[in-house]
């Protein structure tokens, strides 16, 4: 519905929202697991067979975007390891994989996937939450930070690895939950009785992938970071955005994040 822009750029392609639940019910995911939970069974296979994602990790659960055109690759890839469920009027019903047309498996890529440049800001990042009828009382606020106290952004270049901080604000409303990712300076600036975090109150520090924008057809960048992670057991929250992946790392574990992504990069050399 929103009218055509010279300001607005939009991807040419419809994506579908595949999230993983747990006994049929609830999502799997719980706070601050993240994509590390999921990794194994859903991202890495859809990596190998050639299908790209995009990840969004919220304060319930996670959820992976596919590409509606490569549903029928997605279920024969992951129906082995899952029920598969559509939601028809409300209801979940099941699907198989003779309810899709064109369900032949894309041959796996030749050549291992490109391992991009990761980099890790300084800034330290609050993973957060409010109760949606408390929204009005910080609406002005977040209007001030999505539009009026940011600096305009860098230009990626080479010199983009030392980056020292990096303006990150994400904010997500999906079926009346709300979940927010703030820098800890701003999130100073907002009433703290009514943001919600974990009872630990933990910071996140985070790791950015790609030296410039990524695009949408390559496959295997969210494989890149949560298929280490995955196998270290470490948490990770996870944003997909238009130009760049980020997962958030709690802080006491950047070091050992950097660590083996590092080592992944000097080994697929």
């Amino acid at each position: 519905e929103l009218p055509p822009s010279e300001f607005m750029q939009v991807a040419d392609s419809t994506w579908l929202v595949l999230s993983v639940v747990s006994n049929g019910r609830e999502p799997s995911g719980c706070q601050a697991t993240g994509v590390t939970k999921i990794a194994r069974s859903v991202i890495v296979p859809l990596a190998e067979h050639h299908v790209s994602v995009l990840m969004l990790s919220t304060y319930q659960t996670d959820f992976i975007l596919v590409r509606e055109r490569d549903l029928p690759v997605v279920i024969h890839t992951l129906a082995g390891e899952f029920d598969i469920y559509k939601e028809e009027s409300g209801e979940c019903v099941p699907v198989t994989c003779d309810d899709v047309s064109n369900g032949f498996l894309k041959p796996k890529p030749a050549t291992s996937p490109t391992l991009h440049p990761v980099q890790s800001p300084q800034t330290r990042f609050c993973i957060l939450t409010v109760a949606p009828d408390t929204l009005p009382a910080i609406a002005t606020m977040l209007i001030d930070v999505l539009f009026y106290s940011h600096s305009p952004p860098r230009e990626a270049g080479a010199d983009s690895q030392d980056l020292d901080s990096i303006t990150f604000f994400a904010f997500s409303l999906i079926e009346g939950y709300i979940s927010i990712v703030m820098d800890a300076e701003t999130q100073k600036r907002f009433p703290s009785d009514l943001l919600l975090t974990s009872s630990t109150g933990e910071l996140w520090r985070m790791v950015r992938i790609g030296g410039q924008p990524l695009g949408f057809d390559e496959c295997g960048i969210v494989a890149q970071i949560a298929e280490p992670l995955a196998a270290a057991d470490i948490s990770a929250y996870y944003i997909s955005t238009f130009n760049f992946d980020h997962a958030l790392v709690p802080e006491e574990g950047i070091a050992e994040v950097i660590q083996l992504l590092q080592q992944r990069q000097e080994s697929g050399r």
